[in-house]
């Protein structure tokens, strides 16, 4: 069983930015294809962020292309999603999703593609 782990969620005001990390027990997180899903309050969990390490490719959906990054932190074992120019329909709580690395292809935006999700960590964009 593999134990996720977000962190780094909290409050800002609009245009403002946060990073949230992921960290995962057992193997490194970099020997998983990693994202990051959000669900907002009577809303469907959607996706918002992917990345395939191995392969170095990275995905976005296309409300956060351009103000949201995904990252890894290799001195601090985590995989980071570093949020800039925060808008109020961002405010949700946001879950790291991860894959150990096997053959054969997937949707990394379908969280049922995943075998692991955190908890979740809150992020509250608000004025």
């Amino acid at each position: 069983q593999v134990v996720v782990v977000e962190s780094g969620g909290g409050s800002v005001q609009p245009g403002g930015s946060l990073k949230l990390s992921c960290a995962t027990s057992g193997r490194p997180v970099n020997t998983y294809s990693t994202a990051w899903f959000r669900q907002a309050p009577g809303q469907d969990r959607e996706f918002v962020a992917a990345a395939v390490w191995s392969g170095g490719s990275t995905d976005y959906a296309d409300s956060v292309m351009g103000r949201f990054a995904i990252s890894r932190d290799n001195a601090k074992d985590t995989v980071d999603l570093q949020m800039n120019n925060l808008r109020p329909e961002d405010a949700a709580a946001y879950y790291c999703a991860v894959r150990p690395f096997r053959s054969g292809s997937y949707n990394s935006r379908d969280v049922e593609s995943y075998d692991y999700l955190g908890q979740g960590t809150q992020v509250t964009v608000s004025s």
